[in-house]
């Protein structure tokens, strides 16, 4: 894929952070005359459109982006509250938005849907772990064939762990992994989703995720010491 085209330039430091966390390559530019001079030889990949400090810039670059021969698309406008109402004037401008202050999580999740549909994705991605399926386009979740009733972290917790099987994280790495980096709640919140996750797999499956003493918990085997921990 070709790189993201980003404003503004410098973009916001969570825009950056979530971006280079999720691995996509982008530039980020000041308005529509340096977009045209920086875009790559096969077009932009896409563009995240931060519109807080300058909207009417924001959608100045939109139009640019959108209205020529050949469109660039997925658009995806990060807005705040005060934006709504002009919107829908807008909306042939994007093809997907979200409120700031946002969750990296699901602007990341936004983004691999508007490339998915955009056909820029091979398809939906299903991660697998023994009677464990999380279609990670549609955020469903099953055990054994049984859907899964998850909240949006309690998802987020299960994608997290069943990428990671047989690793071992410390309640703080899952903190920042999972919940971001600006996010100040305590350890007891991991406690609590993976007290609910167990219950929510049942009393069959609940050993999926496993305590590590003093250190945290752990999804799936170890391959060195298989059923140690409980």
């Amino acid at each position: 894929m070709e790189p993201l085209c980003v404003f503004p330039d410098p973009p916001p430091p969570s825009v950056a952070q979530l971006l280079d966390l999720a691995g996509y390559a982008w530039k980020a530019v000041a308005n529509a005359a340096i977009a045209v001079q920086h875009e790559p030889a096969d077009g932009w990949g896409g563009a995240v459109i931060s519109c807080d400090e300058d909207p009417e810039g924001a959608f100045g670059l939109c139009r640019s982006l959108r209205r020529r021969d050949n469109p660039v698309e997925p658009i995806l406008v990060l807005i705040g509250g005060a934006q709504l109402a002009d919107l829908e004037m807008r909306e042939d401008l994007f093809d997907d938005f979200a409120l700031s202050p946002f969750h990296p999580q699901e602007v990341e999740a936004r983004l691999r849907h508007l490339f998915y549909t955009a056909g820029q994705g091979v398809g939906p991605d299903v991660v697998e772990y023994g009677p464990l399926s999380l279609n990670l386009e549609t955020y469903q979740a099953a055990i054994t064939g049984r859907p899964l009733d998850l909240t949006y972290m309690e998802y987020e917790l299960l994608k997290f762990f069943a990428t990671h099987p047989g690793k071992a994280f410390t309640r703080e790495t899952l903190l920042s992994r999972v919940w971001g980096y600006e996010y100040y709640g305590g350890a007891r919140t991991v406690d609590v989703h993976v007290r609910r996750l167990r219950a929510k797999l049942g009393e069959e499956h609940a050993g999926l995720i496993s305590t590590v003493r003093s250190v945290g918990y752990r999804f799936g085997q170890s391959r060195w010491q298989p059923g140690r921990d409980t």
